[in-house]
């Protein structure tokens, strides 16, 4: 029976992807007391990586902003990984995002903004988060974008 978050994602007209495999010897999320931190999530979607290059050149910040936002919803599939439900979300902590940017792309932050807006219409209060945007010459797989996010859990 999904939860409250999940029904949201539903009414967003979202579903919450399955858990990316690992590219490397890493877990996608580990749990520490009453957080979950991610490792970093790329904008995969069923196993593939559909637009690869660099935000500024091969990849419009438009583009990559919708990117963000995939790999915020895996995101919170590897957080559900862990914790169970995401109803046990207490709230994002922080979100980091990387942009791998042409030499002259300074819109890292409105990049990210597409994983931070996802949170925000998921989880509402509890998706206002700290933040960081990183530019960044080249990403795992030519990625345009990689997101990592920290959340707190209520304690079951």
């Amino acid at each position: 029976m999904a939860g409250a978050v999940e029904a949201k994602l539903a009414e967003l007209g979202l579903t919450l992807p399955d858990v990316v495999p690992p590219l490397a010897s890493y877990q996608p999320a580990v749990r520490s007391g009453v957080y979950v931190y991610t490792s970093g999530q790329l904008p995969m979607v069923d196993g593939t990586l559909a637009v690869t290059g660099k935000v500024g050149a091969e990849v419009t910040a438009d583009e990559a902003k919708e990117l963000a936002r995939t790999c915020a919803l895996n995101a919170l599939a590897a957080v559900k990984s862990v914790a169970g439900d995401l109803d046990r979300i207490a709230r994002v902590v922080k979100v980091v995002g990387f942009v791998a940017s042409a030499s002259d792309f300074t819109g890292q932050p409105g990049v990210v903004n597409g994983a931070s807006e996802l949170l925000g219409a998921v989880l509402g209060d509890k998706g206002v988060h700290a933040r960081s945007a990183v530019g960044v010459a080249v990403l795992p797989l030519d990625a345009p974008v990689e997101i990592e996010v920290q959340v707190e859990l209520v304690d079951a």
